[in-house]
């Protein structure tokens, strides 16, 4: 066994590892492609958003609900973000979407990843910019 030393890099998230899949998130939001959402989620994901009732639970729920917006994702969207915080395989980040059929939405999305780079729970708070 190899003595921790305070160079040690705890595991976990790093910001490049988290903007990659915030990137490939945007990417399956506006593509809409199976594919493309399965990528990013454990089998056993969680998927969270409120005020609304969202609660898809499991790899098909979150790819079935997320298709399912398609008609006012498709409008166009975009969205701005940061990385608030990154804690073990918590990460916290917080954006603006802007929707051309909704409109403006401040996020705070709190993401949990696996050591395989796939979110396991995802819980998105949608605050909508009057």
């Amino acid at each position: 066994m190899t003595p921790a030393t305070a160079d040690a890099v705890p595991p976990g998230p790093t910001t490049a590892s988290v903007t990659r899949w915030v990137e490939d998130y945007v990417k399956a939001w506006k593509s809409n492609a199976r594919a493309d959402i399965e990528s990013l989620f454990t089998d056993d994901a969680e998927y969270h958003e409120s005020p609304y009732d969202t609660d898809w639970i499991g790899r098909e729920a979150i790819i079935e609900g997320w298709r399912s917006r398609w008609d006012w994702q498709s409008g166009g969207w975009e969205f701005e973000w940061s990385i608030a915080a990154i804690d073990g395989w918590d990460v916290v980040i917080t954006g603006i979407g802007r929707y051309a059929k909704l409109g403006d939405f401040d996020n705070r999305w709190t993401v949990t990843f696996e050591e395989s780079g796939r979110c396991s729970r995802f819980v998105m708070v949608n605050t909508e910019r009057s």
